[in-house]
């Protein structure tokens, strides 16, 4: 099943959390672009977030986020490395 345009508003939304301290939320803004709004609230809804305006990740929502900056990390690393080998 290939990612669907709300799945990658979700994972965009996951990787602007700093997971080096547990203090640091975020807050989405009702100006904020719709797409993002509804990727915050759904990420909210399950249960990855503490507010559904954002807050702070939950254990759950945590584990989330290192994954999709882990995925973003390698691919973006190996996008890079085999540009510069060819």
């Amino acid at each position: 099943m290939p990612y669907s345009p709300d799945l990658v508003h979700e994972l965009n939304a996951l990787i602007r959390f700093d997971l080096d301290t547990g203090q640091q939320g975020i807050k989405v803004h009702k100006t904020a672009d719709a797409e993002v709004i509804s990727a915050v609230q759904r990420l909210y809804a399950k249960g990855l977030l503490t507010q559904a305006d954002g807050g702070y990740l939950t254990s759950l929502g945590r584990e989330a986020a290192g994954h999709a900056q882990a995925a973003l990390g390698l691919l973006t690393t190996g996008l890079a490395a085999s540009v510069s080998a060819q």
